[in-house]
């Protein structure tokens, strides 16, 4: 997330003379980075990019309190000027008589609020709309401005709501009664409509507020409700500060499309500690801009205050991560300006880690990248690899993967890239299905290439007369207790190619990879009947090609098969004596298996060198014969005594004759 601040706001907090420009420069070597600074009515704005991880710097006071400890680092003074409230009179209760309040403490650890009386709604002074608007919020009246004020200044969303219009909550304006608040989960089908009039219904698990009569007045930590928004006519204010459970409010943003600055705040974890100032703070302003009479009592529900969490790092650990020695006193003094507490037992250091990082920072290499961000990266020593260049790439699937996408790309293919989630439709029964899936489309992990790349086909029929696509990624097998296994697959798919062509493709693709495959026919469900091949090599399956319903001819291989089926590249002499080659054509009867006759064609004698399928019509089929001896020319003798014997062979095996 992104903030904008003002430079005359920061220096409330922060007492230093470093220049908007050097600021900007230093706080992004050590701390949050500043994309920009502009100039703006005389003033400078800060444009700062706030990572997710560090929701304590989201606000005014996070970056001087950032700044303070950064700018000394480059000898520049500086100094955190503490948060000060007007409010020392006020105190924290856990039961008041202006409101009865039930909270689910596992949705909302901290719940405070105070009932403001009399308040005068108008236009904010020009201070705080200039504040405002440069933070790229619009200024509507003095009570909304608050709550947003109070959230830019220290990152503590806050919300008001009209008193008056709560259910029970008075006879007449002014007058306090029972009223009630109860802070659950919201049950699925429930509605409530927000400020902005939208009406939503919640699909449960949401935190709301109702109003003990049923009524919800509160989408908390999103938006509030229309039934207790403060208007024109407010006269009675509940301010209400708390933090929620960040998951819950994930949940419901993302799912409700509600992107507020308060939900992206809050799901991030908010500070329990902060909400005290932050209510403190809000006091002060209701009092000065909207000249309210506070309660003396603060509501404040918070059964499970924060216990200080403690860190122990060996002097040794700080040493080996960063790489340098760095003295104790500097160690602590570092984490000392950042609000730690530190304390060196021997070579053991004890940290307190301060509630506004409870959430990030959890073990010891956390303390060393707080030691290291202060000290600066940019003074870390770095030093050039030494050592030989590999001469070859170290991870060999990779260029594998490479040079068959070349390969098929040089074949007419063209490579695609479909998702790996995949509709309902596209798995089986024991497919792993998403808990949180976008939307139906993408609702499993995929089990085969096939179907998306059907889908893809189809989207494209009709485009091109011809065209092969092919793809290679991961598949997603479940296995009982386990992740999934990832197989890597390549698979295609040709469209407006018969099925001999297309297997001529795979097979030229097989050669160039030097794999020496056969074809078994074998029924697998998806394609048509007796209208597919198991792909065998190296005396194992690798993969299957075949006709799909669609009439696409489609192939697949396992990728850790493929590559442990290639052949040693083997290089012979030219040989001095020719080769003779003839066709011969041979009329087989229906369903006879041309792959089985090349085979066969092939064992009759070591002085064929190859055997290809040439051509057919009808039932005649032709075969090109090479014939070699390494050791001499061949007479047409020797020639024609083979061939016979291979005449013979496939009239008995086959009942092949002869074409004359």
């Amino acid at each position: 997330m992104d903030i904008k601040i003002l430079d005359s706001w920061l220096k409330e907090y922060l007492a230093t003379s470093a220049s908007p420009q050097k600021l900007a420069e230093y706080l992004s070597l050590c701390g949050p980075s500043v994309e920009r600074v502009e100039t703006v009515g005389g003033d400078f704005v800060y444009d700062i990019e706030i990572t997710t991880n560090r929701v304590d710097t989201a606000s005014v006071y996070g970056i001087a309190r950032e700044a303070s400890a950064i700018l000394p680092r480059f000898k520049i003074d500086a100094k955190l000027k503490r948060i000060l409230t007007q409010s020392p009179d006020y105190s924290f209760t856990k039961k008041v008589n202006y409101l009865n309040a039930t909270v689910d403490p596992k949705l909302c650890p901290r719940f405070t609020a105070v009932l403001i009386k009399n308040v005068a709604i108008e236009s904010s002074p020009d201070w705080v709309v200039k504040r405002l608007e440069a933070a790229g919020i619009r200024a509507i009246n003095n009570v909304v401005d608050i709550s947003n004020y109070v959230m830019l200044a220290l990152g503590q969303p806050v919300h008001t709501f009209d008193y008056d219009k709560l259910s029970l909550a008075s006879q007449g304006p002014g007058k306090i009664k029972d009223t009630k608040m109860i802070l659950r989960e919201s049950k699925k089908g429930e509605k409530i409509t927000t400020l902005d009039g939208k009406t939503f219904e919640l699909l449960g698990g949401d935190i709301i507020i109702e109003d003990g009569e049923g009524r919800l007045i509160d989408l908390a930590g999103v938006m509030g409700g229309n039934l207790s928004m403060v208007d024109d006519t407010t006269q009675n204010v509940l301010l209400f500060v708390q933090t929620y459970n960040p998951t819950n409010i994930r949940k419901t943003s993302m799912g409700l499309a509600q992107r507020t600055q308060a939900a992206t705040i809050f799901e991030k974890g908010t500070d329990t500690e902060l909400v005290a100032p932050a209510i403190l703070v809000a006091i002060d302003l209701f009092k000065k801009l909207c000249k309210g009479t506070p309660e003396k009592e603060i509501l404040d529900i918070y059964p499970s205050p924060y216990k200080p969490v403690k860190i122990t790092v060996e002097e040794n650990l700080i040493h080996k991560k960063l790489g340098i020695q760095i003295s104790k006193s500097d160690v602590s003094k570092y984490l000392d300006s950042l609000d730690f507490e530190s304390v060196w037992h021997g070579n053991k250091l004890e940290v307190t880690v301060p509630s506004f990082r409870a959430k990030d920072v959890m073990g010891e290499e956390d303390i060393v990248e707080e030691i290291a961000r202060i000290y600066g990266y940019h003074n870390l020593p770095s030093e050039i690899m030494t050592g030989v260049v590999p001469s070859e790439p170290p991870q060999k699937d990779f260029e594998f993967e490479l040079k068959i996408k070349n390969i098929l790309a040089s074949l007419g293919g063209s490579e695609v890239y479909t998702l790996s989630l995949v509709p309902k439709e596209f798995v089986g029964a024991k497919s792993l299905k998403l808990k949180n899936p976008l939307g139906a489309d993408s609702e499993y992990l995929r089990t085969s290439l096939m179907p998306s790349l059907i889908s893809a086909a189809k989207n494209n029929v009709g485009t091109f007369d011809y065209f092969h696509l092919f793809e290679m990624a991961n598949i997603y097998i479940p296995r009982t207790g386990q992740l999934p296994e990832e197989k890597m697959t390549l698979a295609g798919i040709m469209v407006g190619q018969d099925y001999r062509n297309a297997k001529g493709i795979v097979e030229s693709f097989l050669q160039k990879v030097n794999i020496d495959a056969t074809f078994e026919a074998k029924d697998h469900e998806g394609f048509s009947a007796s209208r597919v091949a198991d792909i065998k090599a190296g005396g194992g399956e690798i993969g299957l090609i075949g006709v799909t319903d669609s009439n696409f001819t489609y192939y697949e291989f396992s990728l850790e098969k493929l590559m442990k089926a290639v052949k040693p590249l083997k290089f012979e002499e030219i040989s001095k004596y020719p080769s003779q080659v003839e066709d011969l054509t041979i009329i087989f009867p229906e369903k006879t298996k041309i792959g089985d006759v090349t085979q066969v064609t092939q064992s009759m004698s070591k002085l064929i060198n190859k055997v290809e399928f040439k051509d057919n019509y009808k039932d005649s089929n032709t075969f090109r014969i090479s014939y070699h001896d390494p050791n001499k020319t061949l007479t047409d003798k020797d020639v024609e005594e083979i061939r016979n014997n291979i005449v013979k062979k496939l009239r008995e095996k086959f009942g092949g004759q002869v074409k004359e």
